[in-house]
């Protein structure tokens, strides 16, 4: 649109890092939230890129998430990470240990890096993405305040629950699947109310358990997991790794990001492994085998279009809607 306003990635950066720091985050965790934002962003996901930012800004203001948070770091083995993320956000304290967490699964052939008491994780993805774009095979996991209905429940018992998993290929390429446990993100429910949308009957019930198309009751009710039942044990699987492995939040004791004082205080549980040690010429063969599966499947191999993305808009910039820009300029410390 005529009324957008275009951003080079670096101007992108600083627009978030300045919003954040006006409502009272700190430099190093401004700068690695600004980092998160933009990568999202970059990668064709607006809806969990400066659109979610708001949340963040919000959330500092009212108190959710506590700006000036230090991340505590401790190491009870050699190839385990753990995160007290002290009420800030995930991204600092992943910005903190990301090389460390890197040199650990080379040396080891695995690591696993986690937190606890921190908001929400943003764009899962981007953890999983970032260790991949290092040569290593990595799998996150995360939880959020209760939205999910279980296998046979009507009332949301999980969070949406994502996994994502990245793999590098040959050159700069990563196979990347991000996807929650639920029929969709939550995001897409808010971005639909926000619109005046409908929804597709699939996504979730409202609150007599039954199916609707009004994002409203939607979230009034709950969102439903991709494939029923087995959608519903994924969001099991990773409720254990990302609060009971961690120490973070079960969803259902998570406070709603979006409201009151206190911290969700969710998990993030990221698993990360060398595949030299594992496999001799695992980048080659993969890329080889995807592409037999592009070329002579027509399969869609996810990640592929991201990095494309990502490299257009290192180009050609970031663009965002004229009333987010302003919106996010505007915000400042009470």
């Amino acid at each position: 649109m005529a009324d957008d306003v275009t951003l080079s990635t670096r101007e992108a950066i600083e627009l978030a890092k300045t919003a954040l720091m006006r409502v009272g985050m700190a430099e190093p965790a401004a700068i690695a939230l600004a980092q998160a934002t933009v990568a999202a962003e970059a990668a064709g996901k607006p809806v969990i890129g400066f659109a979610h930012l708001t949340d963040y800004l919000r959330s500092l203001v009212d108190g959710r998430i506590a700006g000036k948070a230090e991340p505590l770091l401790t190491s009870p083995v050699p190839a385990v990470m753990k995160c007290d993320a002290m009420g800030g956000v995930a991204q600092h304290g992943f910005s903190i240990a990301r090389e460390e967490l890197a040199s650990k699964a080379k040396t080891f052939g695995i690591a696993v890096f986690t937190v606890c008491n921190s908001y929400t994780t943003g764009e899962l993805g981007w953890y999983a993405a970032s260790l991949a774009n290092d040569g290593l095979v990595a799998i996150a996991a995360t939880n959020s305040h209760a939205v999910l209905a279980g296998a046979g429940s009507r009332s949301p018992v999980y969070g949406t629950n994502p996994l994502a998993f990245a793999a590098p290929l040959e050159g700069d390429d990563i196979l990347l699947i991000d996807q929650s446990s639920s029929a969709t993100a939550l995001v897409n429910v808010r971005d639909a109310a926000a619109r005046g949308a409908s929804i597709p009957d699939s996504w979730a019930i409202d609150q007599d358990g039954q199916p609707t198309t009004d994002p409203f009751a939607a979230m009034q009710g709950a969102l439903v997991a991709f494939g029923g039942s087995r959608g519903a044990n994924i969001a099991l699987m990773v409720e254990v790794l990302a609060a009971g492995l961690t120490g973070g939040n079960w969803s259902l004791d998570a406070a709603d990001f979006q409201a009151g004082e206190s911290s969700p205080g969710v998990g993030l549980f990221v698993l990360a492994l060398s595949p030299q040690l594992f496999a001799d010429h695992f980048s080659t063969r993969l890329s080889e085998q995807t592409g037999r599966l592009s070329s002579d499947y027509n399969v869609h191999v996810p990640g592929l279009d991201r990095m494309k993305r990502q490299r257009a808009a290192e180009s050609a910039g970031i663009r965002l809607p004229r009333q987010l820009f302003d919106s996010i300029s505007s915000f400042r410390r009470n």
